[in-house]
């Protein structure tokens, strides 16, 4: 299907304008990247489906609570979500999975640019095909385990990516699944049966019903991207006995 098209309301940007302008003060070397980042995409002709600058600190202050120094981001795009994690803090290591080269190649140089670029591991392939070979290599300690995951790809493997993630997050990790709620359509049963999106979104909720792996919520969300939401899941510190 083809990429969401946002309308935002407008008195939800003016919000965000104005938060932003009052507690986005970080560093300009930052919001340089950040602006380059989108630019550079823009100019090579990536889809304009990156997060928002409030949900990227929005995910950045959470990898910085999590004192992250392994994160896993499936879906990278034009790194955008990738700069706001690596600034978490100085240590912190990200592996980002990414179907598309030509997006991988605009990433690279957008990471590049922004200096964080040695600490950016950046995977070509398919998800359900990275995925498993990184939790083999987890289980066999050639990687170190997630302290946070990032799922932001083909909603209709939400759940795949999901499960897979878990299975190589440390207790107490932090998953993150985006645009869950799909502009409110998440609950209607008619909208769902012709858009395998919702579906999507809608499994990984089913799923998780009874998941004891992990304690999870969905947080629905209105900025100058519209309306949508996260799925937020906590993996549980006995996680090692679910993985035997």
């Amino acid at each position: 299907m083809s990429p969401p098209v946002y309308q935002p309301n407008p008195q939800w940007a003016a919000v965000d304008a104005y938060t932003t302008s009052h507690l986005h003060k970080q560093p300009s070397t930052l919001n340089d990247a950040l602006s380059n980042a989108l630019s550079a995409s823009a100019a090579a002709s990536l889809p304009s489906i990156a997060i928002s600058a409030i949900q990227g600190k929005f995910l950045m202050l959470q990898a910085r609570l999590l004192r992250a120094r392994h994160i896993l981001e499936v879906g990278t795009l034009g790194g955008y979500s990738t700069i706001w994690l690596a600034h978490a803090n100085p240590y912190v290591r990200i592996t980002t999975v990414e179907l598309d080269p030509h997006h991988a190649a605009v990433s690279r140089q957008n990471v590049d640019a922004a200096a964080v670029g040695n600490r950016v591991e950046i995977v070509i392939g398919s998800g359900l095909d990275v995925l498993p070979r990184l939790v083999e290599e987890v289980r066999r300690g050639d990687r170190e385990a997630w302290d946070m995951c990032f799922i932001d790809a083909d909603k209709e493997n939400n759940w795949n990516y999901f499960d897979l993630s878990v299975k190589m997050s440390r207790g107490g990790a932090l998953v993150v699944v985006d645009n869950v709620v799909r502009r409110g359509l998440l609950a209607d049963d008619e909208a769902a049966q012709s858009d395998s999106l919702i579906q999507g979104s809608r499994l990984l909720v089913e799923k998780l019903d009874g998941d004891e792996r992990v304690d999870s919520t969905v947080m629905q969300m209105v900025s100058e991207k519209s309306y949508d939401g996260m799925l937020l899941a906590v993996v549980r510190d006995d996680i090692k006995e679910f993985l035997k």
